[in-house]
């Protein structure tokens, strides 16, 4: 798929879609009792970042790498609802750790409310939702499935972002979309902290340097607040 930052940028100001935010993210926010912080998982304004990129590419079939607590499943989910389709639209979501109903389960660790599949079922939409426990490497290998849709956010070493970077482009379908979490442009930091995880940014240059035909668009700067009193995000799009 062809995009620029302006195309993004367009999705992320449509006025349609947030309207449609609007309308569901109260529920959202009622099933997702996640603090930002807390757990690791994706703040606030990067969930509503996937829900309009999500909305706006309307895929029949999505795939998660990195279930984690669920806060990006249910709002991947809650965007895969718009519109007639001749088939419910298809979420796989991929975890190393069994993330509902192990003890040891992220969610029971952090004292969340509820599980990433309970979320999920109390949206109470028409979608197939399967999650899997396994690692990113066995999972790709044993894939037989193409997706529209696919968020990378597991493993953040490079050799491993790397090696789902290349799976994820033999799975991805012609006009679809790869986000990418955690993506550090030039391994800078993005907040004062000074923070970055390098992995995702090293990867891609791996790629690139291996003459692989990729575009990484970072989205920079989101219309709405992300994290530590900003608009910056990490997320970035792999255009092919």
């Amino acid at each position: 798929m062809s995009l620029t930052l302006d195309d993004l940028d367009t999705v992320l100001n449509s006025a349609d879609i947030g309207r449609q935010w609007n309308a569901c993210s109260a529920r959202l926010s009622e099933l997702c009792q996640i603090e930002d912080g807390e757990t690791g998982a994706v703040n606030p304004g990067d969930r509503r970042a996937l829900f309009y990129l999500a909305r706006a590419f309307r895929p029949d079939r999505v795939l998660e790498i990195g279930t984690h607590v669920g806060a990006s499943t249910v709002h991947i989910a809650a965007a895969l609802t718009n519109g007639a389709r001749a088939h419910p639209p298809r979420l796989v979501t991929v975890d190393i750790q069994d993330v509902n109903d192990s003890p040891d389960s992220v969610w029971r660790q952090a004292g969340l409310a509820k599980s990433p599949k309970q979320m999920v079922d109390e949206l109470n939409v028409t979608i197939e939702v399967t999650f899997v426990t396994d690692n990113s490497r066995h999972f790709f290998a044993n894939n037989k499935e193409t997706f529209d849709f696919i968020f990378l956010d597991g493993d953040h070493a490079a050799e491993t972002v790397y090696e789902e970077i290349v799976s994820a482009l033999d799975a991805i379908n012609a006009n679809g979309l790869i986000v990418l979490h955690d993506y550090f442009p030039g391994g800078r930091p993005l907040w004062p902290d000074g923070s970055v995880l390098s992995g995702p940014f090293t990867a891609t240059e791996k790629l690139r340097s291996t003459g692989a035909a990729i575009k990484v668009i970072p989205l920079g700067s989101l219309p709405w607040a992300t994290k530590r009193d900003s608009n910056l995000t990490s997320l970035a799009v792999i255009a092919k």
